[in-house]
C-alpha cells in the first residue's frame, strides 16, 4: 500500500511539504481511540545494549522526527526505537529553503536543512506527553550562532534539560550543513567536549549512554583518534554514519549535482561507506564498541550487511522515506530467521 499509493502521492508534493503532510497524518492517527493497541507491531527481536532491552534491531534515525512530535505513532509503526533532533538549545529556522531535495534514480536525499527544529524547552513538553513506551534516543547539537569556543555550553544545555525524558545520548557533531560544526570532531575539541558530557552524565544518579555521531568523510586517522577519545572518555558507543558531502555513486550529470547544491547525501549511494566504517571501528577494536549502523538501509540484506560489519543496532532514515513501514518488518523477519 506504502509504495503503490502513499508514497506516489507524498511524491507529488515537495520533500518539505510531504515531510509535513506525514506529520500531520500520524498526528491524526493519534488520535483515534486505542490505535496505539491495535496497530502494535509485532515486530520483536529483543536486543541488549548500553543496559536498555530494545525490542528490536531497528531504529529511525534522528533527522525525521525532529521536535519529538510522532515518536509514538513511530514507534507503534514497529521501530524499536526512535531519535529525535536534531536539538538545540534555542530554537532556529535552519538554511533557507529549497534545503531538500529527492534523488530518485538513486534512493537518495542530499538535505541542508541546518538543524532546524522548535528548540529543547519545546521538545521536552512533547517528551511529557510520552503515550507509549518506545525508546527515545536524544540527539543533540548546538545552535548555529553558538561559535565551537562557547559550543560545550549548548550541549550540556540540552543534555540537562532532557536528561528525564531520553533513555540515551547522541552527541551529533557530524552535521553537514551548520558551519564548522564537523570541527568539532578533531581529536581536542571532542575530547573536550566528551568530557565535559561525561561528566556531567557521572553526576547524575543514573547515568544515561552517551553515543557519538560521526561523519562518513572521516580520515582514517581521524576514526583512530575518535576510538581513542572512545577509551579514554568512557562514552558508550557510536553511530556511524551521519550524511556524507561526497558525491559518488549518484546517477545525475555535473550541472544537475550542481543545481542539487550543498548538503549531506543520505540513503543508497552511501551504503557501502558506512559499512566499511562500521567494519573498519570492529575490527580495529575487536568488536569492543558498540556501533549503531546508519547509512543507506534499504532492503533487508543492508541491514544485515551493516550488521555483519559489527553493528549491534541499525537505523535508517532515507530507507523508511522510499520502502515505508514495511521495511522495518522486513528486516525484522530476516533477523528472526538468522536468529531461528
Amino acid at each position: 500500500m506504502y509504495k503503490l499509493l502513499i508514497r506516489p502521492s507524498l511524491f507529488l508534493f515537495a520533500p518539505e511539504t510531504a515531510h509535513k503532510i506525514t506529520f500531520i497524518l500520524l498526528s491524526i492517527l493519534s488520535k483515534i481511540p486505542f490505535i496505539h493497541k491495535i496497530l502494535k507491531s509485532k515486530n520483536n527481536n529483543p536486543v541488549d545494549l548500553f543496559g536498555i532491552t530494545f525490542p528490536n534491531a531497528i531504529g529511525l534515525a534522528a533527522g525525521l522526527d525532529k521536535d519529538a512530535q510522532a515518536f509514538d505513532m513511530l514507534g507503534t509503526l514497529g521501530f524499536g526505537f526512535v531519535e529525535i533532533g536534531t536539538v538545540t538549545p534555542k530554537a532556529q529556522p535552519g538554511n533557507p529553503a529549497p534545503r531538500l531535495f529527492r534523488l530518485k534514480k538513486n534512493n537518495a536525499l542530499i538535505n541542508r536543512m541546518g538543524f532546524n527544529n522548535k528548540g529543547v524547552d519545546y521538545t521536552v513538553r512533547k517528551l511529557q506527553n510520552k503515550k507509549t513506551n518506545v525508546i527515545i534516543g536524544g540527539n543533540i547539537g548546538k545552535n548555529k550562532i553558538t561559535p565551537n569556543a562557547e559550543a560545550v555550553s549548548d550541549y550540556l544545555i540540552s543534555f540537562e534539560k532532557l536528561f528525564d525524558y531520553v533513555d540515551y545520548f547522541a552527541i551529533n557533531v557530524s552535521s553537514p550543513n551548520t558551519p564548522n560544526l564537523r570541527e568539532l570532531q578533531d581529536k581536542e575539541p571532542l575530547k573536550n567536549l566528551l568530557v565535559q558530557i561525561m561528566n556531567a552524565n557521572n553526576n547524575k544518579k543514573n547515568p544515561k549512554p552517551v553515543l557519538l555521531k560521526i561523519a562518513p568523510d572521516l580520515t582514517t586517522q581521524q576514526i583512530d583518534d575518535i576510538i581513542e577519545i572512545f577509551y579514554e572518555t568512557k562514552i558508550s558507543g557510536i553511530i556511524a554514519a551521519n550524511t556524507t558531502i561526497s558525491r559518488e555513486n549518484i546517477s545525475y550529470s555535473d550541472k544537475e549535482i550542481e543545481d542539487f547544491g550543498n548538503g549531506g547525501l543520505s540513503g543508497e549511494p552511501v551504503k557501502d561507506k558506512s559499512t566499511e566504517i562500521i567494519k573498519y571501528i570492529s575490527q580495529k577494536t575487536n568488536n569492543q564498541i558498540p556501533i549503531i549502523g546508519v547509512g543507506g538501509i534499504m532492503n533487508a540484506q543492508n541491514a544485515i550487511d551493516k550488521l555483519n560489519a559489527g553493528a549491534s543496532l541499525v537505523q535508517i532514515y532515507t530507507g523508511f522515506i522510499y520502502e515505508g513501514p514495511k521495511l522495518i518488518k522486513e528486516i525484522n523477519k530476516k533477523l528472526s530467521e538468522i536468529n531461528s
